[in-house]
């Protein structure tokens, strides 16, 4: 049941020669994965429908799919293209951390309730669950999807591993994730548990009968290394488990169907599913519905990043900023065009940011109209320490732009970006309106050779967006980039580079369901010529052609093909000996996102995220999940290829079909360079064939860094984080670099020596200031470089800074009265008639206070005394058109309590309103939310 074999949304892969691995999805085994999609797909379906019924629209999803989810939640109102890619990326981020766990801590009985650690799976999942509760509040949904990635796999590992379900029990261990309610009837380490399993296997009812009677709660032992047990005690099970050889042999594991365990599997399914509702419920509870959908990835695709340059000389470029804000605020409002995050990072010299976030329209505009531009005085400033924080703050996949008129003085950051560029796979665009003198200046005593505007164009092709240098003067004609761009559904057709140039000529595939084609070509001195399927032409000097129109400023060409673009094969022939760099752009909701992988072994073996650069000399791994219009099943993939972008190399993958849109690649040998994803298929909708291609460029490397975040930070206190470092080239003393998004105080070795072929471990300690708030995360970047710079590659971390957390007891509620005019049974009639609520809730002496207090499932008026007292009146009124309420309570430590009560319509003659007696409404735990009973009215 319970071990994913491959972390990636909605599927598991067999691995051969073991039988702790999962048949696929639609197989009829049940897995982490399945389990935490089924659980998600419907938390996040109910809060939609939620938060339609609240506006006062419908929610018909046209479909069973996420695609199809992703509209009908944004809402059928809104003009424009809806693209599910965050949505999936996001799910892939938790199955991914989900699976990881069994690779991280596989020999850790707590993380996977094993060997009677209850106590300590407890702590696990409630510390985790603190965890994404501040995050979600501090809008650092990354982090708090990755723990609940982790915190989900133990959870759901409980129910599997332990006799929760062989005791009969049909609901949830709510006191599993109470802190503040005890474990109860735990059978000790003395107890025996098990009875001998003859075979060796696994056998039906091998638990001791007095431990089913007693309702003792046990779980197997787990020996990946030994076979010791204390006396008497069940084992986990299986091949791997060195425990279940020695007596009592066998094992009580529900991880996998089998013909001796059908029924309990399927119970410890059921349960396990449940849980992961009634836990995502809190988060939801402790979230707010709106921020609940973003944690989940739900959101208008596009997002507006600013990094701009406030020196003195930056005036106009800050008002051409300013301008294009505005009319991106202005001309997408109501549309699915519209932001649905801005982002703006302001840096000078020597100080950079704040980096400030909003999804209000109008607090982005006061704050870019507040920026000035004064300071600097020597030419290179903080332009990467800025891009920096933005890289590390915005979501993944996306599009910021950086304002500047000179050259970075931070040079020695560049390879820190460029590894927050391929772990976050978002898009950076240069606008340079300086000439960059000064940017060979002697600084600090070494000549600053490489701090010229190259960089900016390094990082720009490394990313897949563009360096556009203008004249201030024209810099206004080069912003329509970002107009393009700040759009849903964006998506590559087509990107190449020449360094140096020649002429080449370049075909792609525009199918039926591109809009707003865009093609973006950088360079000097060059021409081109555009072609379409039916052989016509138009060149570059050509402002207004029957192909579309071209536009020229700088260094940069903008193409916008005509609205009646022709499908099929189109060609753009290109001449300079001067380098360049090309891009074709479109908006549709085909797609595809994409993770570089590896295997792992152990007793539930699967596939592991690479945080750095693919290993060299060894095929490459991918998993791959296509986006349709209406679903996967709306798109017919024919290959997947890696692609230089500098070069003509196209070096295709084994496509392995897992079903629903996804795809596990092999590649067996590598491109030399840079690399990006190249995908080629068939909309079936249309029947026109696609091209669709990643931006980030990707290369392998013989040096591989690993790390495990085991744990979060506490303020004020030192946090050790070992690592390794392994390496398939010449041995030697391996340089060690790390760099944190925060500024914060870190202790790192200078450099580890590392054997040929071999491996070698280290440690960083990094110390978070004591005041710093709950829920902030840490972006840390560690670099390995091998003898002589020949080789490097780095890991990227998320750290999390979570206060200790004392209070774990929800608000409570108790209802005061409950009245109403009869409600008529006629649904018709229900406007004409009314009843009201009243209740009482309070966080008790030792709590830390109620901090908020809203209704969900039901449209009325909800007011409430002042939140600082003791108790908390609260009263709602509704119309009988709605009738049930749930108010939702939520103390300063997150803790969430809920009320619920629903009314029945009257059938019979009218009858007067009812005075309730005080009535406890519920109390509700930290985690789970428990039905109320309707009351009848």
């Amino acid at each position: 049941m319970m071990s994913p074999v491959l972390c990636m949304s909605f599927l598991a892969l067999v691995l051969s020669g073991g039988a702790w691995a999962f048949p696929p999805i639609g197989g009829g085994a049940s897995t982490h994965v399945s389990i935490t999609e089924k659980a998600v797909l419907q938390k996040v379906t109910e809060v939609c429908r939620a938060i339609a019924e609240s506006e006062g629209r419908d929610f018909t999803p046209t479909g069973n799919s996420a695609e199809e989810l992703v509209q009908a939640c944004l809402g059928p109102k809104a003009t424009g293209e809806v693209s599910a890619a965050k949505f999936k990326s996001a799910l892939n981020e938790i199955y991914i951390q989900n699976g990881q766990v069994d690779r991280d801590f596989v020999n850790s009985p707590a993380h996977h309730f094993n060997s009677e650690a209850f106590a300590l799976g407890r702590r696990l999942i409630t510390d985790g669950v603190a965890s994404i509760k501040a995050n979600v509040q501090k809008e650092n949904f990354l982090a708090a999807r990755e723990t609940l990635g982790r915190v989900l796999h133990t959870l759901q590992d409980f129910y599997s591993h332990s006799n929760w379900v062989d005791l009969g029990y049909t609901e949830p261990y709510a006191n599993l994730i109470r802190p503040d309610l005890p474990l109860e009837n735990l059978a000790d380490v003395k107890t025996p548990t098990c009875s001998d399993c003859a075979n060796g296997g696994f056998c039906s009812n091998s638990i001791l009968p007095n431990i089913l009677n007693e309702k003792k709660l046990t779980s197997g032992y787990m020996g990946i290394l030994s076979s010791a047990k204390p006396k008497g005690k069940c084992s986990h099970g299986g091949a791997a488990d060195l425990t279940s050889s020695k007596a009592p042999r066998g094992g009580i594991s529900k991880d996998e169907r089998r013909s001796d365990n059908v029924a309990l599997h399927t119970a410890a399914v059921t349960v396990a599913t449940t849980a992961t509702l009634r836990l995502l419920d809190d988060i939801r509870g402790a979230a707010g519905d709106n921020n609940y959908l973003r944690f989940m990835g739900i959101a208008r695709s596009s997002v507006v990043v600013f990094v701009i340059d406030t020196t003195g000389s930056m005036s106009n470029d800050i008002l051409e900023a300013k301008r294009v804000v505005y009319e991106i605020i202005d001309s997408k409002k109501g549309t699915q065009d519209e932001p649905s995050l801005y982002i703006l990072v302001p840096f000078n010299d020597p100080e950079f940011g704040p980096l400030i976030k909003t999804t209000n329209p109008n607090v982005m505009k006061a704050e870019i109209a507040n920026l000035t531009a004064d300071g600097g005085g020597d030419l290179p400033e903080m332009c990467l320490s800025g891009l920096q924080l933005a890289l590390t703050g915005a979501p993944a996949s996306s599009n910021i732009y950086v304002f500047t008129d000179a050259v970075a003085k931070d040079i020695e950051l560049k390879e820190t970006i460029v590894a927050l560029i391929r772990s976050t796979k978002s898009t950076v665009s240069f606008f340079m309106t300086g000439d960059g003198a000064g940017a060979r200046r002697r600084r600090r005593g070494v000549e600053s050779s490489e701090a010229t505007f190259e960089t900016y164009k390094d990082l720009a092709l490394a990313s897949g967006g563009q360096a556009i240098r203008v004249t201030k003067e024209n810099l206004p004609q080069a912003t329509d980039v970002i107009i393009d761009s700040s759009t849903s559904a964006l998506v590559i057709v087509l990107q190449r580079a020449r360094n140096p140039g020649k002429a080449e000529t370049f075909s792609f595939l525009l199918d039926e369901s591109l809009n707003n084609i865009t093609i973006y070509i950088t360079g000097k001195s060059l021409t081109f010529t555009l072609k379409n399927p039916a052989g016509v032409t138009q060149k570059q000097n050509e402002a207004n052609g029957e192909l579309g129109t071209v536009q020229t400023v700088g260094n940069l060409f903008r193409v916008r093909l005509a609205s009646n673009k022709q499908t099929g094969l189109w060609e753009i022939s290109m001449n300079s000996n001067q380098p360049y760099t090309l891009k074709v752009t479109g908006q549709s909701t085909i797609a595809f996102i994409y993770n570089f992988v590896e295997t792992f072994d152990g007793p539930h073996p699967g596939y592991a995220l690479i945080s750095g650069r693919p290993q060299a000399g060894m095929p490459a791994m991918l998993l791959v999940s296509v986006l349709g219009r209406k679903g996967p099943a709306s798109v017919k993939v024919a290959d997947i290829a890696l692609v230089t972008v500098s070069g003509s190399e196209v070096v295709g993958g084994a496509l392995e079909d897992m079903g629903n849109g996804k795809f596990l690649v092999t590649v067996t040998k590598v491109p030399a360079g840079e690399f990006v994803v190249l995908l080629n298929g068939t909309d079936v909708v249309s029947s026109t064939v696609f091209q669709r291609q990643s931006t980030t460029q990707m290369s392998v490397s013989k040096v591989t860094i690993k790390a495990v975040v085991d744990r979060s930070m506490e303020p004020g206190k030192p946090f050790t984080l070992p690592f390794t470092v392994m390496t398939e080239a010449t041995g030697g003393s391996y340089k060690i670099r790390a760099r944190n998004d925060r500024d914060l105080e870190m202790n790192v070795p200078g450099s580890i020596a590392v054997t040929t072929g071999g491996n070698a471990t280290g440690e960083l300690t990094i110390t978070v200031p004591a005041n710093t708030p709950s829920g902030t995360d840490v972006t840390l970047t560690i670099e390995a470089v091998a003898p002589g710079a020949s080789d490097s590659n780095y890991a990227v971390l998320r750290l999390s800074v979570v206060t200790k957390v004392t209070d774990f007891t929800p608000p409570q509620c108790e209802m005061v009265i409950a009245s109403s005019v009869d409600c008529p049974a006629d649904p018709a009639a229900c406007s004409s008639a009314f009843w009201q609520l009243s209740a009482n809730l309070t966080d008790g002496v030792n709590g830390t206070g109620i901090t908020s207090l809203t209704h969900r499932q039901g449209a009325g008026s909800l007011t409430h005394t002042d939140l600082k007292q003791m108790v908390v009146a609260a009263a709602f009124n509704a119309s009988c058109c709605s009738l049930t309420v749930e108010l939702v309570a939520l103390d300063k430590a997150m803790n969430v309590g809920t009320c619920r009560v629903s009314i029945v319509r009257n059938a019979g003659p009218p009858s007067i309103a009812l005075s309730l007696p005080l009535l406890v409404c519920l109390l509700v735990s930290a985690f789970f939310t428990t039905s109320f009973t309707n009351l009848l009215i």
